[in-house]
């Protein structure tokens, strides 16, 4: 872990490498949709975009922790009301899945609905149909927020989609690649733990950064 801890100094930081790797004028010829799947994701997409006009939005979504451990994520529900569940926790844990998709109710009625009313003026996520699409964020612990994320965007049929994150587990490299058209990343570490550890800085968004960036105009 030691070699990779601040590995990258901040958001604006893990951007300028990942133009390294991402396609960034095939990014702006093909008109890529940005789309985030965290807040942290939304900042990051903001610097990946940089000078260009590519849109950006964030993708709802909320985890579902299990009944006994308010640290450990069994599952994920997104706007689209897509569930994605750790069936490997679930079943060594016993739970049951009516918990599970009680939760999930629970979590879209009051939280992701909130945040669609507040940052989207109630607006639902658009459409990727035949779009190329870009999921972003800063790091991924397990994986679920990509794989919430992209069961909704395939379930849209887009052109393409690409997965854009600076640090990432090596297992869970390796679970998405089959889902994502390619995946852009800087560090694939064996004994991951957690996002935090790999910046030597996270500056946390608030509601006002959030306005902003979803606020700004961009091209269609």
């Amino acid at each position: 872990m030691k070699k990779y801890k601040n590995i990258l100094k901040n958001r604006e930081d893990a951007a300028k490498k990942l133009h390294e790797v991402i396609p960034m004028q095939k990014l702006k010829d093909e008109n890529w949709k940005l789309i985030a799947v965290s807040r942290g994701g939304l900042e990051l997409a903001y610097h990946i975009r940089s000078k260009y006009k590519n849109s950006i939005n964030i993708l709802f979504s909320e985890a579902i922790m299990a009944p006994n451990n308010s640290e450990c994520e069994i599952a994920r529900v997104c706007e689209s009301e897509e569930i994605v569940i750790n069936e490997k926790l679930v079943t060594s844990f016993g739970i049951q899945y009516d918990y599970i998709y009680g939760e999930a109710r629970r979590k879209h009625e009051e939280k992701i609905l909130s945040y669609i009313y507040q940052y989207r003026r109630g607006l639902p996520f658009a459409s990727m149909h035949n779009q190329v699409v870009l999921l972003i964020d800063e790091g991924s612990e397990t994986g679920l927020k990509f794989l919430t994320a992209l069961k909704t965007i395939l379930a849209q049929k887009p052109k393409a989609v690409y997965i854009a994150v600076p640090v990432i587990p090596s297992d869970v490299l390796e679970f998405l690649e089959p889902f994502a058209d390619d995946l852009f990343f800087l560090h694939n570490i064996d004994d991951y733990v957690e996002t935090s550890l790999y910046y030597e800085e996270l500056e946390n968004i608030d509601e006002d950064r959030i306005e902003k960036i979803l606020g700004e105009k961009s091209e269609v």
